[in-house]
């Protein structure tokens, strides 16, 4: 087991470094000087160098590549000469040293992402306030998915055939074949502008609002009605599907005409035994579609303005700052490469013939 576990870690590292990589090298190949961005257009030639060295962009590509794989690594190496790229510098990392000597040191710290280019905070700060308000968008649209898609699933199993199951299968081709942009686009307008007297919904908004009576900010949940039901929709569909399918294959069981026979009601078989039963492949959708949520939120967020990750990355692309969209991009990542290893763990767990090689 320890070997199975040691290996999906060991390929959720490589997927990482090469979206790393990638990231890297794309964004360092598009138009557009950093320093000159820092500084604005009427910066002299002598102050953009200077960044330029502070930055390490007066280095060769692949002498920066070492130089960020170095900063974002929790084990990295510096030197204490502050005329190095590798310079350990206190008001960018925070650290505790792991062998010193008196050039190099070699430290364990928190990843470090660089600095916004246009509001020099440090990337880390800004994506600790936007990525809270992402993760609450996507839990709430999982849970949306999950207690509605169940209850739908379930149901049509029941009564498999009839109207409802034909019209609850009608939904769920609909809900799987509508993209997250459109769908926002098409709910903002239904919901918040055509039937805004009725939903008193606003097309625009966050969590926290702030009182016209000067009062400060107050949550505001009604705000996050709209993008969730958005954003829960495809997986709703899923989640309804694969309830179905599981339920009617769960109800074929010998065991569920035993627990007939005994004298179970029809609900109390559902209730304790059918649904508990029929949730296995329903509860590895939902840790896949969770960690997709988070990716997928980008275009919600964008267009009902919900603060989270998706509009600090429209925002650092219209505005070229590549450090928070690139810092934005890796965590993203690392969540979605997290929970296939755990997700995989868990199969693993369950089924040893999982962690048998092939």
């Amino acid at each position: 087991m320890l070997n199975f576990i040691l290996k999906r870690i060991g390929y959720g590292f490589l997927v990482l470094l090469g979206v790393i990589t990638l990231v890297f090298f794309l964004f360092n190949v598009l138009p557009g000087d950093p320093a000159q961005m820092m500084l604005g257009q009427r910066a002299d030639k002598e102050s953009v160098e200077i960044i330029k060295r502070d930055l390490g962009l007066d280095k060769p590509l692949i002498t920066q590549y070492g130089y960020y794989l170095n900063d974002l690594s929790p084990i990295s190496f510096h030197k204490k000469n502050n005329n190095s790229g590798l310079y350990l510098d206190s008001t960018k990392y925070s650290y505790v040293t792991l062998i010193g000597g008196k050039e190099n040191v070699l430290v364990l710290k928190q990843p470090y992402l660089r600095r916004s280019y246009q509001s020099k905070r440090q990337v880390t700060d800004i994506l600790a306030e936007a990525f809270p308000n992402t993760i609450i968008l996507a839990v709430v649209s999982m849970g949306f998915a999950m207690v509605i898609g169940v209850i739908l699933g379930s149901l049509s199993a029941i009564w498999n055939g009839s109207w409802f199951d034909k019209a609850n299968l009608l939904i769920t081709v609909i809900g799987m074949s509508l993209p997250s942009f459109f769908a926002a686009i098409v709910f903002a307008w239904l919901f918040a502008f055509v039937l805004s007297d009725y939903t008193h919904l606003s097309m625009f908004g966050s969590l926290y609002s702030v009182d016209d009576m000067g009062n400060g900010e107050y949550i505001s949940l009604k705000n996050i009605i709209l993008p969730a039901f958005t954003l829960g929709i495809r997986p709703l569909a899923v989640v309804s599907e694969l309830t179905k399918a599981a339920m009617l294959e769960v109800l074929s069981q010998d065991y569920i005409r035993t627990a007939r026979a005994k004298g179970l009601s029809y609900i109390q078989v559902i209730r304790r035994h059918a649904l508990k039963n029929s949730m296995n492949s329903v509860v590895t959708a939902v840790s896949g579609w969770f960690a997709s949520l988070l990716a997928g939120a980008v275009f919600v967020e964008y267009i009902f303005d919900w603060k989270g990750v998706g509009v600090v990355i429209v925002d650092g692309l219209e505005k070229y700052d590549f450090p928070v969209v690139m810092g934005a991009l890796l965590i993203i990542c690392v969540l979605l490469v997290l929970v296939n290893i755990i997700v995989d763990i868990l199969y693993g767990v369950l089924d040893p013939r999982v962690r048998i090689d092939k």
